[in-house]
Parts: C-alpha cells; structure tokens; sequence
C-alpha cells in the first residue's frame, strides 16, 4: 500500500451491524447472532444488542496501538469491543501480516496502521476474533484468511476472504498457518520462524489458550462456558504443532505472551490438561 494512501472506512461498512457482545459485524441487520447463540460464546445477559462501527466511533471508542514484542504491535480499541482481544501487526521485511482482528477500525487507526507499513495479509483464529475483518481488509486490499472448516461462521462474506484447507498453509516468507482445531474445527495458530530473536513465535489467539500464569496454555471449547476441549483434538494439535518451534507464544488478549521456552511450554501444559482431564485421580 503507498503510503500516500488514506484508509477510508467504507461509509457501508460503517452502517452494517456489529453485535456487542462478540463485536463480529454482519452483512445486514438480523435479529439474532448465531456466533453468540453457540455453546462458545453467549447472548448478553440484556438479550441480543447492535451497534455500528459509525456509532462506537461516536461514543468515543478510539484506536489502541502498542508494542507487545519485537516487530509485533498490539492493535485494539479503547473502551474495548466485543469480547475485548486486540490484534497483532506483524512486521516482516517481506509485508506486514495482520494475526487476528477485532470489532473496531476507522480512519485513525488505519492511518497508524499504514504508517507502520500496511497490511499485505490478514489470517483470524477462529469467529470469536472475526470482528470487522472484512471492513479491514478491504481498506488495505488484502486477503483475510480463515480455514474453509469455519466458512459457515463468516458472518460477512468478501472476495477477499480466502478459505484454506489441509493442516498447514504458509501466507509469506516464515509464516505459516496450522489448523490446531482446537475451540473451532477451523482453530488456527500461526507460526513465524524469521521473528528478530530468532526463535520463532507462535500466535494462538485462543486457540492455545495463554493463561494468568503465562508460564502455561490451556485448552477450552467453550471458554466463557468452561467447556473442556476433548482430549483427541489436543493430541492432534499437539502433534501438528511439534514440528514448529518457538520461544514466545502471543495469546489473544493485551499482555498474555509466553516470552520464553514457548513449544516446551505448549509440550508440558497439554500433558497437563490431559492429565486432569482423563486420569481422575491428581
């Protein structure tokens, strides 16, 4: 993207309905939120409420954009929408590649964004951190990648949404998407191999869970609703993800990063959980 560029927020996107309480926008008004309906998430305890991105902005909800890590910047709003994750900027020599998404965008935060060097790409998790991803996309023309499995969760569908299939998809030099499918059939986790400390970095959202004590990971289908993930589908990400390694493992939330020793991190947490989850006896 030139950097004489202004990103301008679509004067559609900012009228179509965003719910508030997972912050994922629509493609047109409707009654209900089916993302909030699943067992995963939940419907507000004042029932199903709407807002628009023209009407957040208007309420004072502005950009938040801060380092989390080297050549990783934190991007979310302040007061926090949806179920408050931020996303991460990524910031390689060979393009930016935009982990995850959130409910908030407008013409501020993308000029931020741009000044850092744009977008070539954007890769979300799972539908929980869809936010306005297709409003970002088409704002720095890039490609929003979501694993085919969730394509029934897009609750805003674009040309630019690109579905993938199989357990690996690399999206640029370094950097590869694993379908971990764990929370969502589509969970995915990103690996990057080229970060500046040279260990490699996983970026799991809520995938692999990064948890208070950030020495650990967890593993939930339901997180608001504590529902354990089942054992086998941790066994396989664990096995997809062994190849990879990583020091730092960037959870979905402000702060929650595993800074060091991340794959044994992830090797330890899921002996673990299967070990509470299946033995009985602690």
């Amino acid at each position: 993207m030139s950097s004489s560029k202004r990103v301008v927020v679509s004067a559609t996107g900012e009228q179509l309905p965003v719910c508030r309480t997972c912050g994922v926008q629509y493609a047109a008004p409707r009654a209900d939120c089916p993302i909030c309906l699943d067992e995963r998430q939940y419907v507000g305890w004042e029932g199903q409420r709407w807002t628009t991105l023209a009407e957040l902005r208007a309420a004072g909800h502005r950009g938040r954009v801060e380092e989390e890590g080297p050549a990783v910047v934190g991007v979310g709003a302040v007061p926090s929408v949806g179920v408050g994750q931020r996303a991460l900027l990524i910031r390689s020599p060979s393009g930016n590649v935009l982990w995850d998404c959130v409910g908030y965008l407008d013409d501020e935060l993308g000029a931020e964004i741009e000044a850092l060097g744009g977008i070539s790409a954007i890769a979300v998790s799972h539908p929980h951190f869809y936010g306005v991803m297709t409003e970002w996309g088409r704002a720095f023309d890039a490609p929003v990648y979501i694993n085919e499995a969730d394509r029934d969760w897009v609750a805003r569908p674009d040309p630019l949404i690109e579905y993938w299939t199989g357990d690996t998809r690399p999206i640029a030099p370094g950097m590869t998407l694993i379908n971990a499918g764990t929370h969502f059939a589509g969970g995915t986790v990103l690996h990057w191999a080229d970060d500046p400390e040279g260990g490699g970095a996983l970026f799991s959202g809520d995938i692999f869970m990064v948890v208070m004590d950030r020495r650990w990971v967890s593993f939930m289908y339901s997180i608001p609703n504590f529902i354990p993930e089942r054992p086998s589908t941790v066994r396989r990400a664990l096995e997809l993800v062994e190849p990879f390694e990583f020091e730092r493992i960037y959870g979905g939330f402000w702060g929650r990063v595993v800074r060091a020793d991340g794959s044994a991190a992830v090797r330890r947490s899921a002996d673990r959980y299967l070990r509470f989850v299946e033995d009985g006896d602690h």
